[in-house]
């Protein structure tokens, strides 16, 4: 999967934890 080159730093984790990304798999 490739979704960490689209998913901005402030936008939602896409492994689902509801948390930013940058907090969570960023």
């Amino acid at each position: 999967v490739a979704h960490r080159l689209k998913v901005g730093r402030n936008d939602p984790c896409p492994c689902g934890s509801g948390k930013k990304h940058k907090k969570c798999c960023g």
